[in-house]
């Protein structure tokens, strides 16, 4: 047994999930992060595809709870990222020093060679296959490189209609513990954080996407009308960095 698979056996077995997930379903998000960080000095990643979401766990874990070690953030690079996505990464990245991660899948480093081998809508014909191949085999490989025994995301449970029995707490098929730290936060809470605290984010959130990950798997859906706080925060929302620690 290698000392991973012994310390993922160990995660499933002195962790009482049930009764943690009770207790972090009235828990704030930062100080279930900090449970984290307390509980995970090594071998925590966060995994982040830089939606609106992610962005306030990544502000969270940097502006308020400073760890000695920064957590690599592992992105996913499906070769059909928007490319605001990837500038809007590219921009982020130096203002919270990530300690950023990209994978994206073994000897595809082009659109063109994965197209070359798949055709060119591979997840017009086969949707499982393309996810697999683009998402999940790479995230698995980060995970594994990683050394990850836990790792962040930033999944809430009103996202979408797959996500509306998610757990704070959940254990992946590895046996590594998969943290949502907003599963419980509804999107008004992530945008009330994200205008409090002037925390940047994708520019196409802006233009209709509530949830963004890749091209052939995100949609356009208009927003719903905000409340009057958050319509105020957004009339002085700062577009520079805007992070001061």
């Amino acid at each position: 047994m290698t000392n991973l698979t012994a310390t993922l056996g160990q995660v499933h077995t002195n962790l009482d999930l049930q009764e943690l997930n009770r207790r972090f379903s009235h828990t704030h998000p930062l100080h279930i992060i900090g449970w984290c960080l307390q509980n995970f000095p090594t071998g925590l990643v966060q995994a982040s595809i830089f939606n609106v979401d992610d962005m306030v766990i990544t502000d969270m874990l940097y502006r308020y709870l400073c760890p000695e070690q920064k957590i690599p953030v592992l992105f996913v690079d499906t070769l059909y990222h928007f490319p605001e996505t990837l500038a809007f990464i590219s921009e982020i990245e130096p203002c919270y020093d990530l300690e950023l991660k990209v994978y994206t899948m073994a000897k595809m480093a082009t659109r063109k060679a994965f197209e070359k081998s798949y055709g060119k809508a591979l997840w017009q014909n086969d949707l499982e296959r393309f996810m697999t191949l683009t998402r999940r085999e790479p995230l698995e490989q980060g995970l594994k490189d990683l050394g990850a025994i836990a790792y962040l995301t930033g999944r809430r449970r009103d996202q979408m209609t797959s996500h509306h029995h998610i757990n704070v707490l959940e254990l992946d098929p590895m046996g590594r513990l998969k943290i949502n730290p907003l599963a419980y936060w509804r999107g008004r809470e992530t945008w009330a954080y994200v205008y409090e605290h002037e925390v940047r984010y994708n520019p196409l959130h802006d233009q209709g996407y509530p949830y963004i990950s890749d091209r052939p798997t995100t949609s356009l859906i208009p927003k719903p009308v905000e409340d009057e706080t958050l319509k105020r925060w957004r009339g002085s929302h700062k577009t520079e960095c805007g992070i001061r620690f």
